[in-house]
């Protein structure tokens, strides 16, 4: 290994519990690695948006049946997230790390290359597996590097690779397939990976587990007050915010009457914001996780209750829809911090099940929001956001004293 990986192989043989009060190059380097990472795994989590047309037209397909291959990747990393710490044991976590890293090559070249759609199928299912191993070690990996008093910030740096894809991966994704071919586009997530996996190689430190879980170890920390709250926070606060986030399109269309292009104005106005709430929700967690958490879900609620009541006009609708996309830009680096904190002995563990809550919450928003809009119109979603984001506020107050 190189100069930098030595630098920090003794600091991070166990959790550091004290926050370093400057981070080295090397520190940096790793992090920045780990965000690297998210961005790769996660745009070509989110590629197919892009890319469902033409992938279904050339693989003979309809586009309803092409569509099932994020519901792939969705469903495997559910299932895998609960198993990936139990599986991979004693093995050090840079190995596993880089490991994973390769699968996601392999998995979105075999996408790439896909000859029939259940092949396309088997190649998604691989990253679904790449994807939920990754967030479940993500927390402890972090914690490791930077110091578990600044593990909102750590996480922050990494989940900032996930607002950036969010953003850039669809788009990007219908460009180049429109210029070069579904297929090309899918080949340039497995150089992304690549990439990422050669930054892991570099910065990485030597990660030696300190505990080996098992799936017992697992259920057992649902025990903990504290944990039962953080995974409660996931799925109210991510089951609110997919049901009606999802179906933003709708209310922007027969609401506030916006045509396709403004639609997407509205929508990039979304995701610069998210960014910004990343980097904000670092901050904010590694100060007061309560806070952090009741500010993130009172954005959230009091955005989409706004959008519901004032949302018929233009300049109104596309400011709550950006502060929307700054408090979800702090979701991803607040629930997760928010739910390691019931378990700094056990961050692994803690790690599948926040992965398991999210991939929950993602799908029952999805099919709460999608037969709310069907039964009471495209308000009705933001509705049903506004209500479960607004009882997550509340939980906070209900954290045991430590």
């Amino acid at each position: 290994m190189t100069d930098t990986t030595s630098e920090l192989d003794e600091a991070v043989t166990g959790f550091d519990i004290a926050e370093r009060a400057t981070w080295s190059a090397a520190t940096w380097f790793a992090v920045l690695s780990m965000a690297a990472t998210s961005f790769a795994l996660v745009s070509a989590e989110f590629l197919p948006a892009g890319l469902l047309t033409p992938m279904a037209r050339d693989l003979g397909v309809t586009e309803g049946t092409a569509g099932q291959v994020v519901t792939a990747t969705a469903s495997v990393g559910a299932v895998t997230a609960l198993f990936s710490n139990v599986l991979i044991g004693r093995l050090n976590r840079k190995a596993v790390l880089v490991s994973l890293s390769a699968l996601a090559i392999a998995s979105n070249t075999l996408a790439a290359f896909a000859t029939d759609f259940w092949l396309l199928l088997l190649g998604r299912a691989g990253l679904g597996v790449a994807l939920s191993g990754f967030w479940a070690l993500s927390v402890a990996v972090v914690a490791r590097l930077v110091g578990a008093n600044a593990t909102g910030r750590g996480m922050a740096i990494v989940t900032l690779g996930v607002s950036l894809a969010t953003i850039a991966a669809p788009s990007m994704g219908a460009l180049i397939s429109d210029w070069l071919g579904w297929r090309v586009a899918m080949a340039m997530t497995a150089g992304l990976a690549a990439l990422a996996m050669l930054l892991q190689a570099l910065s990485l430190p030597t990660l030696p587990a300190n505990t080996s879980n098992s799936l017992v170890d697992v259920f057992r920390l649902t025990k903990r007050r504290s944990v039962q709250l953080g995974m409660l926070a996931i799925l109210l606060l991510m089951t609110g915010h997919f049901a009606g986030s999802v179906y933003v399109r709708p209310f922007l269309e027969q609401v506030t009457l916006l045509e396709t292009e403004s639609i997407a104005f509205t929508l990039l106005g979304f995701g610069i914001a998210s960014v910004i709430g990343n980097v904000a929700g670092g901050r904010i967690a590694d100060a007061s996780i309560g806070l952090a958490l009741g500010v993130t879900s009172a954005l959230i609620a009091v955005s989409a209750l706004a959008l519901v009541l004032w949302g018929a006009h233009i300049g109104v609708a596309f400011t709550l829809v950006s502060l929307w996309g700054l408090a979800f830009g702090m979701a991803p680096v607040v629930l997760p911090t928010n739910l390691s904190r019931g378990a700094p002995d056990a961050l692994e563990a803690a790690g599948s099940l926040m992965v398991v809550s999210f991939q929950v919450a993602i799908s029952v928003g999805a099919v709460l929001g999608g037969y709310v809009v069907d039964n009471y119109g495209a308000v009705g979603p933001l509705i049903l956001t506004a209500v479960l984001a607004a009882s997550t506020v509340t939980l906070p107050l209900l954290q045991p004293r430590n």
